[in-house]
């Protein structure tokens, strides 16, 4: 079964988070951008991928086609393992980390959409089973940077269900607002996106302590200063998360080696794909650290995720941007239902993008 093609297409999604616009990269953040790689074969089958596009999609998009695409087509689609390895070795020259493996977890969720679909069994059965039907999910709150709205919408995903809460706050007014909102039995994480030292990251654990979060992520920059992250959690006690920005299974290896981490997080769209999030399951599994994935889109990378909370036992949350999107290409497996999402069963990822969803929603970039 031979590749035949590989395109892809931006997607916008306007969303509302009950905030002002904000966001990561050049630009306020308005819309949820969404990188899909379909990936086409001489049998008939097609598969979906996704990869991370915040910010930097037309850039990613452009590795896809001329970095990627070139390099697999008329490679054989079921020799995923293969390919993978193939696309990092022959590419290492422009980086094993940031938008080239972000450009190759696209193609990789795609071959294993079509593995499922060619075996007519859901991604999660090919991966060895279901560990469970349903995911626990967490509600990922945007920066609010107001303790009265995040205390706002605290309640409001505390009353449709959710069973923990993460915030994008660096604050302690805004922690504690927070915790007040939810009370002491629903979970509480906090990710502050990579903004102090070492010695200012302590001072904020010890701040935030009083507060009982299951997790501080990524409280250092660089965020992958494994020896500062593990000074952190043995002088503190707070158990601390990472991984969003880590690629490849090394620097899980790495970062698990150092003591880092209590939670890691490596994204699906960002990592290299399904073939290397199975690794850094393995690497959780004898290392002792809790698999939580990263996992802030809705498109087939949002299934993936899903199937491989399913397969894989050592795993926890799912996590949701909490947001209200007038449309998504994952459909009703978008939805969270009394705290919980449900995983797919159709073959493969088990369900294809809306293509009236993509005509709605594509960027006119050519």
């Amino acid at each position: 079964m031979k590749i035949t093609q590989i395109s892809t297409e931006i997607l916008d999604i306007p969303f509302e988070y009950g905030g002002a616009p904000s966001g990561w990269g050049p630009s306020a953040w308005r819309a949820l951008s969404t990188l899909i790689v379909r990936v086409e074969t001489d049998a008939g089958i097609t598969g979906y991928g996704e990869a991370f596009s915040y910010s930097c999609a037309e850039a990613v998009q452009a590795a896809v086609e001329t970095m990627i695409a070139p390099s697999v087509i008329g490679k054989d689609a079921r020799d995923i393992a293969g390919i993978n390895y193939h696309c990092q070795q022959s590419l290492h020259l422009f980086g094993r980390y940031g938008l080239t493996t972000f450009a190759l977890s696209g193609l990789d969720i795609a071959l294993w959409d079509i593995a499922g679909k060619a075996a007519g069994q859901p991604l999660h059965v090919v991966l060895g089973g279901a560990h469970r039907d349903k995911i626990p999910s967490y509600a990922s709150l945007f920066r609010y940077g107001d303790p009265e709205l995040v205390s706002e919408f605290c309640a409001k995903a505390v009353e449709q269900g959710y069973g923990a809460v993460k915030l994008h706050e660096d604050t302690e007014p805004a922690v504690r607002a927070a915790r007040e909102a939810i009370g002491s039995d629903v979970e509480l994480m906090i990710d502050v996106n990579c903004p102090w030292t070492p010695t200012q990251a302590i001072a904020m654990a010890r701040g935030f302590k009083p507060y009982d979060p299951l997790w501080l992520e990524e409280p250092v920059f660089p965020p992958e200063d494994g020896r500062a992250l593990a000074a952190i959690r043995h002088q503190t006690g707070v158990a601390l998360a990472a991984g969003e920005n880590y690629c490849t299974a090394f620097q899980f290896r790495d970062m698990i080696a150092a003591d880092a981490l209590d939670y890691a997080q490596p994204s699906v769209t960002k990592v290299g794909g399904i073939t290397e999030m199975l690794k850094i399951a393995t690497l959780c599994e004898t290392g002792a650290v809790q698999y939580m994935p990263h996992s802030p889109y809705f498109g087939p990378g949002w299934l993936a995720t899903l199937h491989l909370l399913s397969a894989i036992p050592n795993s926890g949350y799912v996590e949701r941007f909490y947001g209200t999107l007038p449309a998504s290409t994952s459909g009703p497996y978008t939805d969270i239902v009394e705290g919980f999402a449900t995983v797919p069963t159709g073959p493969g990822l088990g369900l294809d993008p809306d293509p009236d969803v993509i005509a709605e929603y594509r960027r006119k970039t050519r």
